[in-house]
């Protein structure tokens, strides 16, 4: 096994702690947990950091991982959110590895890409959930639980995300590039 795949791996653990931990900050009041969405930011920064194989992993696994350890997020919730979360991790890791530039635009291209993303392929795993058991998801219902109760969250994530991510570069740490895809993958940086 590589350096680079064992740094990987050790920072994906660290982050799917991170994942099981953060809810326990606003666990003691569940309306809160659910506006700032503590779970959502580990993931966002694995697929950010380590690649989108490692993100949509840690997206999948931690909902459930959570579900087994402290019985939260209920079930069928914590279903639908390791869709969503993976599709985070997926997404946001995706299209920042494949940006022309690793800056701060491009970080939040990646992060309202998979924002969007993640919450239809939430959608779609909530309608399947529903439908089996017989009831409606209707369009007011995606709004209101994928969007409007989630402004607060949302709103954090785009702000503590790039300040994380900026903090990380000038520690040199997780370095902002300027070189083109097609030149990092010639160098085996990516696939």
């Amino acid at each position: 096994m590589g350096r680079e795949r064992t740094k990987k791996l050790a920072l994906s653990a660290m982050f799917l702690a991170l994942g099981l931990v953060l809810p326990m900050v606003t666990g003691q009041i569940p309306k809160v947990g659910n506006l700032l969405l503590p779970m959502h930011i580990p993931v966002f920064l694995c697929g950010l950091i380590c690649g989108w194989q490692y993100g949509g992993v840690v997206g999948f696994l931690c909902p459930l991982l959570r579900w087994a350890i402290f019985s939260s997020p209920s079930m069928p919730k914590g279903m639908g959110m390791a869709f969503e979360l993976a599709a985070y991790g997926i997404i946001a890791g995706y299209f920042y590895a494949h940006s022309r530039w690793k800056c701060v635009y491009s970080l939040y291209r990646s992060l309202l890409a998979a924002m969007v993303g993640g919450r239809l392929v939430w959608a779609a795993a909530r309608i399947v959930m529903m439908g089996a058991a017989g009831i409606p998801f209707s369009w007011g219902i995606f709004v209101a639980d994928g969007f409007v109760t989630a402004i607060p969250g949302i709103i954090l994530q785009l702000i503590l995300i790039p300040a994380i991510m900026v903090a990380l570069d000038r520690a040199k740490l997780v370095p902002f590039s300027k070189t083109r895809p097609a030149d990092r993958r010639a160098k085996g940086e990516l696939p």
